[in-house]
């Protein structure tokens, strides 16, 4: 426990100071770009400069990791993905989802879409015909495919929800560093509140075969401290989250932070099944990319669509 816990306080703060060097050259690089890409194809969103840069290139070196941890899990349950498809399929949906804030590809990003994700699974089929075999040739398949789209899939909503902006610029919602950073905080603030209220408080279990560490108390300890943490990025960052009032902020907290914790029950469903305590051992203390990132990743699309309706 000792060994664990020293290396959480060692890159814990390693990982978070990467993490916002990153965000900070995402944020950086769009001012700069602010007005100077009007005659090139990289011209974005008018009035916007180059948008997700930085979260670009965090997620193209986290990603495709994860998305090997991912095979992995489904390895231990007979089902082999090829992972440096899945890999690959991943980095495609980031490079997708960072060209959505071009004018000029806009207008083809849905069939590009469908096409990342079937070129994926006929790169699979071919790969497995290509060693002269069809056992297990559906299974292969279905793993690339699921492997790339459950990692790689929701770190599109992420990025996509970080150059996404609407016509209206006054009133409509305008991607900004912010908002990825309100979506991180209120995950993991949500795992802090639950962690100590389920500590302090906690009773009744939630999900005993499951998670037993997690409780009813908890739960909602960590759903009141995550609407308290949307309210006040909402009432820092009032500029660059101009679409959310007050109400919605407390909403925006309690759903998000709701959905962050189906996804820490999620991966660990994933790894009761396939018996395992972490994804993998990466970092030291904290077990795999997957463990880390799993919930504010299945938090990203919730997010996207309550930005978009807020």
């Amino acid at each position: 426990m000792q060994a664990s816990l020293r290396h959480r306080l060692t890159f814990g703060p390693l990982m978070l100071a990467g993490l916002l060097a990153m965000l900070y050259l995402d944020h950086w690089i769009e001012i700069k770009t602010r007005g100077r890409l009007d005659d090139s194809i990289l011209h974005p969103v008018p009035g916007h400069g180059l948008a997700g840069a930085g979260l670009a290139v965090l997620l193209l070196v986290l990603l495709p990791l994860a998305t090997t941890e991912m095979a992995r899990l489904l390895t231990a349950e007979r089902v082999r993905p090829y992972r440096l498809l899945a890999a690959f399929g991943s980095g495609l949906l980031v490079l997708h989802a960072f060209l959505t804030q071009f004018p000029w590809f806009q207008h083809i990003a849905t069939s590009v879409l469908a096409f990342i994700i079937v070129l994926t699974m006929v790169f699979a089929a071919v790969r497995r015909a290509g060693g002269g075999q069809t056992q297990q040739a559906i299974a292969r398949m279905a793993g690339t495919v699921l492997s790339m789209l459950y990692l790689g899939g929701l770190g599109w909503f992420l990025l996509a929800l970080r150059v996404k902006h609407s016509a209206d610029l006054l009133h409509g919602y305008q991607g900004s560093t912010q908002a990825v950073v309100m979506i991180l905080l209120v995950v993991k603030f949500t795992d802090i509140g639950a962690f100590f209220g389920g500590l302090a408080l906690g009773k009744r279990k939630l999900i005993p075969w499951l998670s037993p560490g997690k409780t009813w108390e908890g739960l909602l300890c960590g759903l009141a401290t995550a609407a308290l943490v949307g309210l006040l990025c909402a009432t820092v960052w009032h500029r660059a989250l101009n679409t959310l009032r007050w109400d919605k902020a407390l909403l925006f907290g309690v759903i998000i932070g709701g959905v962050g914790q189906l996804g820490d029950l999620l991966e660990s469903l994933m790894k009761r099944d396939a018996q395992v305590k972490d994804s993998g051992s990466i970092i030291p203390g904290f077990g795999g990319l997957l463990d880390i990132i799993d919930s504010p990743l299945l938090a990203a699309p919730c997010a996207y669509l309550l930005f978009s309706l807020f």
